[in-house]
């Protein structure tokens, strides 16, 4: 059947497994116009080739400043003020302000100083695995483990004091999800930024009266300074927040959904760990937490893969879709811890690549191996089916994920996933 126009990007049964759909649009073409539950239009780039020519052409830029009329009606951002003093960060930044901006970050999440964190990392993992009840043999390991792992990890490496990272709410990551103005959660909405935006403040206070040589400590340092403004240190630190985390979350349960879909893969990982380093790039693209981009803006009218877009309409890529093209990965749908065909872009590319790639890459590592490992017997605890899958637009992972095993065994060793 011929695919609708726009093609709705929603749905239960879409967000469970968007994978045929994306099969069928790839096939199709390399671009297509669908639709988002708030009512935007965009154009979706599917196909692997196409998707790393999007993110490195210099036609699109992210700045909302570029979004036209169509798009400001429906793209349900952010009210002002918040919009201003919160949206400022590197997504939504062009060069060379974000070239100037990425610079601050690039060195507390550099590979050689993340690694040497390891050790540390693996402590906090097995911490939350000795944290669980002796006679428990199920568990959320959302609750319980991949909803804390990744922001006790980011605590540490930004310098997130403890007395403020035991204040720091989760449910503030959903500021991010599209509430429209009319939608009836919007008071919830808007309360939780209000929420998010007092803590940032207050984060901004502790740093700047203690200071510390962490990377919040030297964004603060940069704004006294003048070369950020209070603007830009409060959307940096937002998006560390709020976007430094949660997609760890989400992927370290994509992950594991794949893995106790696959037993002889899980079972293989168990024995052989030193493959996990490869096992984790497989999974990842295989299915990425980051299933779609944020927009993008063209700021004429121009030819898009043979297609004319209009300036100022939103284009997104699919990095799901793009990571299983045929075409660059055979039989992409499988699991293949032996996979060589290259890498993927579940981490993006161009000047927008993910600068925290490295420190997430260890952080699945240490978080698959130890799970794997210290739980014999992983599997679900309810049938596949009933798994739910978090609505989010950009995002994909489990809301919870409820599983059964066998007694947890003491950590094999430390520090060895390398």
């Amino acid at each position: 059947m011929p695919l609708p126009d726009p093609v709705p990007l929603y749905g239960s049964a879409y967000k469970r497994d968007p994978y045929p759909l994306y099969a069928r649009m790839r096939e199709a073409g390399p671009i297509h116009r669908v639709l988002f539950p708030s009512g935007v239009t965009a154009w979706l780039v599917t196909g692997h080739a196409a998707a790393q020519q999007t993110l490195a052409d210099p036609r699109l830029g992210k700045n909302h400043a570029r979004g036209n009329d169509r798009w400001r009606e429906r793209a349900s951002i952010m009210p002002e003020p918040q919009h201003s003093q919160l949206q400022v960060h590197l997504l939504h930044q062009d060069p060379p302000k974000h070239t100037a901006m990425r610079r601050f970050v690039t060195d507390a999440f550099a590979p050689r100083r993340v690694e040497a964190l390891r050790p540390r990392f693996q402590e906090m993992a097995d911490a939350l695995v000795d944290a669980l009840p002796e006679d428990a043999r199920t568990a959320d390991l959302v609750q319980c483990f991949a909803a804390r792992f990744p922001f006790q990890v980011l605590a540490e490496v930004i310098g997130l004091p403890p007395h403020l990272a035991a204040r720091f709410r989760r449910e503030w990551g959903k500021v991010v999800a599209p509430v429209g103005p009319t939608d009836p959660g919007r008071p919830a909405y808007e309360a939780l930024l209000r929420e998010l935006q007092a803590y940032i403040a207050e984060v901004v206070a502790d740093r700047r009266e203690h200071g510390g040589d962490g990377l919040l400590g030297r964004l603060v340092a940069a704004r006294d300074e003048g070369e950020l403004t209070p603007e830009e240190l409060d959307s940096m630190i937002f998006q560390l927040l709020v976007a430094g985390q949660e997609p760890v979350t989400n992927q370290i349960t994509t992950a594991l959904v794949s893995l106790v879909r696959q037993p002889e893969a899980l079972a293989r990982l168990r024995e052989e760990p030193e493959l996990m380093p490869r096992a984790v790039e497989e999974l990842m693209r295989l299915d990425s937490a980051f299933e779609l981009t944020t927009w993008r803006f063209l700021a004429e009218d121009a030819d898009l893969h043979g297609t004319r877009v209009p300036a100022g309409d939103s284009v997104i890529v699919s990095l799901c879709a793009a990571n299983r093209d045929p075409e660059r990965f055979p039989d992409p749908d499988t699991l293949d811890l032996d996979r060589s065909q290259g890498p993927h872009l579940a981490f993006g590319h161009g000047i927008h690549f993910c600068p925290g790639a490295a420190l997430a890459r260890i952080e699945l590592q240490v978080a698959l191996t130890t799970l794997v490992t210290r739980l014999p017997g992983l599997r679900l605890a309810v049938p596949d089916e009933e798994l739910r899958w978090i609505p989010a637009v950009l995002g994909r992972g489990t809301a919870e994920l409820p599983v059964t095993f066998d007694r947890p065994v003491c950590p094999y060793s430390r520090g060895t996933t390398a």
